[in-house]
């Protein structure tokens, strides 16, 4: 019988260490470094053993791994995706009537957010199960559009609600992965996360990664029944060490997870134009934080 998940509070401990970049807005509506920038330290109930401090670096690496920290970036439709991109992870929203393949993250957290704070979402998101607008060039049009310009000063004043989420979502990820793994995988896949784990750059590749990826249980988050997310990637590692050596190979496997994914993607969709940004991502993961 499989152990419970002594990672879970490696994890949580090594987290504690990792010192990244928080951000502060400049003029342009872009962000920048600075050591004194404080978001918000409420306690959510989540996450609640790391310091605000360390929330607020995870958070905002998280924000500059998806849209460079940029304000706008906030709201993002990509040219080629027939969704929004919401929020500092680019958390995902279908228009009404499409049917993605991909896990639809932007209402689990508008959930979460009221669920934590009723009261303090603004009311049409809380009405809007779907996102109101149908395509890329509508949302365009309206990028200045009050509802936009609110969504995005929303989640300006709420990233340490975004970080929690991130945070919720990913010591989540294995459980989860636990449940649906290959009977076969699932020791494999337990001692190569304990092995990542073990260090600062190590544990935020997981966290990140299942905000970048998912963690790869979702059986529509596949090509040709091959995934990418988390679980792929763990059981994809070869053996190696604990320690360094460990967040060296999650990097490279999960480069190879990408690599495979956009092999077996339909060549419509395109996705070779997103592999030099997913290998420079996925190299961040092996270096020291």
């Amino acid at each position: 019988m499989l152990q419970a998940f002594p990672a879970t509070v490696l994890f949580m401990a090594i987290i504690c260490q990792i010192h990244l970049v928080s951000c502060t807005a400049t003029s342009n509506g872009s962000y920048k470094p600075n050591q004194q920038s404080r978001a918000t330290t409420a306690s959510l109930g989540v996450g609640s053993d790391l310091s605000a401090e360390a929330r607020e670096k995870i958070g905002n690496k998280i924000w500059q791994n998806e849209s460079g920290g940029s304000f706008n970036g906030l709201t993002h439709w990509n040219t080629g995706e027939e969704f929004p991109s919401m929020g500092i992870g680019h958390f995902i929203w279908y228009p009404k009537n499409f049917q993605g393949r991909w896990t639809e993250s932007f209402p689990l957290f508008i959930a979460y957010a009221n669920q934590q704070h009723p009261g303090s979402v603004p009311a049409w998101l809380i009405k809007s199960r779907h996102c109101p607008w149908p395509n890329k060039t509508s949302f365009s049009r309206d990028f200045e559009g009050p509802r936009l310009r609110e969504l995005r000063s929303w989640l300006a004043s709420n990233i340490s609600l975004q970080t929690d989420f991130i945070i919720k979502t990913s010591r989540e990820a294995l459980p989860n992965i636990m449940r649906h793994a290959p009977y076969d995988s699932k020791q494999r896949i337990k001692t190569n996360y304990q092995k990542v784990s073990t260090t600062a750059n190590g544990t935020y590749a997981l966290i990140d990664y299942v905000n970048f990826k998912g963690d790869g249980t979702n059986p529509g988050e596949r090509y040709n029944n091959q995934g990418w997310g988390l679980m792929w990637v763990l059981i994809e590692m070869r053996d190696v060490a604990s320690g360094k050596a460990a967040a060296s190979e999650f990097s490279a496997a999960a480069k190879r997870c990408l690599d495979r994914r956009i092999k077996n993607s339909p060549k419509s969709r395109g996705e070779n134009r997103w592999r030099a940004g997913w290998h420079n991502r996925c190299d961040s993961y092996k270096k020291p934080l």
